[in-house]
């Protein structure tokens, strides 16, 4: 229940979401990040915060030493990163703090040698950490040290430590070099393919490359530049036979600033459930400025991404609710799987739609692994029973 450990009542799930922790099976893991939450490496609150566990549904998160922090801060961000890790350490060896509610936690670092500095100042207590993001990752020398580091400190006790490489490099959005650089750091991936966790999408880089910043209204799939590079990602890493799981890219939008367009988050999943105080639920959360969010968020899904990048608490939950299994798609997807070389074509449990087993099974068998890490709702319930008003709103 990690990523709905805010619930009281659990009743809403046929199937819950299985537990999970930094050892857990990686494909599992890079699947149960939900959305991983950013948070600047000089914050001096970042353990205190933890132990007190400050933002529900709070899973995954990145301690930011590169764009979150100045350039004249980085040496007081790196002591404080120390700091606050090395008190968590002390909370846990104490038993003050359970080590199965610490977040999977990753450091966003500005060079391999970063990286280094990093768990050599850590020693012992790295164990507190899953791995590292690479921002502006390419295929250069600096790719391949980043992960040959990465090998070599996984024979330290405390691993498995995992990368995490951020694409928002021109080389990689500007159409004359794109898919040459996306083959190439597939290539250089694929040699380090157990120490790749997901691949995550920059596009507040991509969109500064042509002066471009999308609005609350506004998704990156309808951001033309970005939406044409999302897609070759996804063609290039998201193949089935690649084994990659890529994240969303991050919204920007947290507080209410004045609504341009119509809100967009569609009426009837709300109604469905709270009846006549389904409006209510829906206005707050447009009042919380996750319309646009949520949409974003279900185009992510929709186009096999996993997860997302995210910079204020407010959207862990509603981003970690829409993946969410439904109960429909879990019957969908097991009956699929059970049908393997039995037949071609079944009508699904909820007679509304045909199954073809042989195209369908891969996408089944998504299904069945985000089912572990999100759980499965039951027949009465879709995604909102998780944005409860008395719960979370």
């Amino acid at each position: 229940m990690r990523q709905f450990a805010y619930l009281h009542d659990t009743s809403i799930f046929c199937k819950p979401p299985i537990s999970f922790n930094k050892w857990s099976e990686r494909k599992l893991l890079a699947c149960a990040l939900g959305a991983t939450l950013y948070m600047p490496a000089a914050r001096v609150t970042i353990a205190r915060e933890i132990v007190g566990q400050k933002y529900p549904g709070l899973v995954s998160m990145v301690l930011c030493l590169e764009d979150a922090i100045g350039d004249d801060q980085v040496a007081d961000a790196e002591q404080n990163l120390i700091l606050q890790l090395s008190t968590l350490d002390e909370y846990i060896q104490s038993g003050k703090f359970s080590l199965e509610d610490l977040p999977i936690m990753f450091v966003r670092v500005r060079s391999p040698q970063q990286m280094i500095l990093v768990l050599e100042s850590l020693g012992e207590a790295a164990y507190l950490l899953g791995g590292f993001v690479f921002p502006k990752f390419s295929s250069d020398d600096t790719g391949h040290l980043y992960f040959e580091l990465l090998q070599k400190y996984n024979t330290f006790s405390g691993g498995p430590f995992y990368g995490m490489p951020i694409l928002e490099t021109a080389n990689v959005i500007y159409t004359e070099t794109r898919i040459q650089e996306l083959l190439a750091i597939k290539e250089l991936l694929d040699e380090y393919h157990d120490l790749v966790l997901n691949v995550r999408i920059g596009a507040t880089d991509f969109s500064s490359l042509f002066g471009l910043r999308r609005g609350p209204d506004v998704t990156a799939y309808e951001i033309l530049p970005i939406s044409s590079c999302i897609a070759d990602i996804i063609n290039i890493f998201a193949r089935v036979e690649s084994d990659y799981i890529i994240s969303g890219p991050v919204w920007e939008y947290f507080s209410n600033g004045g609504r341009v367009l119509k809100p967009q988050l569609r009426q009837s999943p709300f109604k469905d459930f709270y009846g006549t105080l389904g409006k209510d639920i829906r206005g707050q959360l447009l009042d919380k400025f996750v319309d646009g969010l949520i949409r974003e968020a279900l185009l992510d899904k929709e186009n096999g991404l996993m997860g997302k990048t995210t910079i204020h608490p407010s959207h862990l939950i509603p981003i970690q609710a829409l993946y969410a299994v439904s109960h429909e798609e879990y019957l969908d997807a097991q009956h699929i799987i059970d049908s393997s070389g039995q037949q071609g074509v079944i009508r699904s449990r909820y007679t509304n739609k045909m199954n073809e087993v042989k195209p369908h099974y891969n996408w089944a068998r998504k299904i069945i692994l985000r089912s572990q890490a999100y759980g499965v709702l039951d027949e009465e319930h879709n995604f909102t029973a998780l944005l409860a008003k008395d719960l979370y709103l």
